[in-house]
């Protein structure tokens, strides 16, 4: 198991080394439990403990069930952690914090907005004179390729189309992090590619930190410079990979690096026994 630093790719994002930053993300032994409708109380995280540095892009991976959306819902304000403690740019985590964006395995758009509107939604709700939150709409939309789709509606557009208007969304309001639940996981193959490199492109220009939550191991290493694989529920923290690929990275190319490919192996015979795990899990409950 690999558990080396961050790579120097994700220390330039943010222009300080990422050992010499001070973690923009920090959980620190979290426990979290929900009441199960029977009344019993359910863990879904345990003693769970990560940092992500100023900057730095972090996929988490786990079996079905793992906790992994319960870990973006800590860190966003969502949730509160049960034991333990949660802290963003150093301060504990307390309420929604606006320097957090949040994009969702589902659509987050406005269906009776147009694509301009939904754009510029974030700024106007922020104060924004609405002279400037059109303006910049305008230029996010055409950052994600969008440029002549302004007067659309989100039933008019192809998934990908609404996944770029939600990229658009959320990078127009420059957040310091950066949450992602599955964002591509609805999209086909070639769209997924696609959009993949699309938010790579955006993210190197933001320098946001990112925690990208992924079922997909190929995408989690494609993207990020270090990738956390959980435990099967109660979640914890089993492993943390260095992915010492170099940057910038086109998505399709990467995969037929070798090193990709060793990467690969050496995270899957992580994560495999814990897939196995919440699969007989699963057959048992059945």
């Amino acid at each position: 198991m690999n558990t080396t630093p961050p790579t120097t790719a994700a220390a330039s994002s943010s222009q300080l080394p990422a050992e010499m930053a001070a973690p923009a993300i920090e959980l620190e032994n979290v426990t979290k439990r929900f009441r199960a409708p029977n009344g019993q109380m359910y863990t879904a995280i345990r003693d769970l403990s990560m940092s992500v540095a100023p900057g730095e892009f972090c996929a988490v991976v786990g079996p079905t069930g793992s906790g992994k959306s319960t870990t973006l819902g800590l860190i966003s304000g969502l949730e509160r952690p049960s034991d333990g403690s949660a802290r963003v740019m150093g301060r504990p985590v307390q309420g929604i914090d606006p320097r957090i964006g949040y994009v969702f395995q589902a659509d987050a758009v406005f269906p009776w907005k147009n694509v301009l509107n939904n754009v510029a939604a974030g700024p106007l709700f922020r104060g924004k004179p609405k002279k400037e939150a059109i303006q910049q709409a305008h230029e996010w939309i055409a950052r994600v390729g969008l440029a002549g789709f302004e007067d659309r509606y989100p039933h008019q557009l192809s998934g990908g189309m609404r996944k770029r208007v939600a990229l658009a969304q959320t990078f127009i309001n420059e957040p310091q992090i950066l949450l992602m639940d599955e964002p591509f996981s609805a999209l086909d193959v070639q769209t997924r590619i696609l959009m993949e490199d699309e938010l790579l492109n955006l993210w190197s220009s933001l320098k946001a930190s990112v925690v990208f939550v992924t079922h997909d191991l190929e995408e989690a290493i494609s993207l990020a410079d270090r990738v956390f694989v959980l435990t099967a529920g109660p979640a914890t923290v089993k492993g943390v990979y260095t992915i010492d690929l170099p940057r910038p990275r086109h998505v399709a190319e990467i995969r037929f690096d070798p090193r990709f490919v060793q990467l690969y192996q050496e995270i899957w015979e992580d994560l495999r026994s814990e897939v196995m795990i919440s699969y007989e899990r699963q057959r048992g409950g059945q």
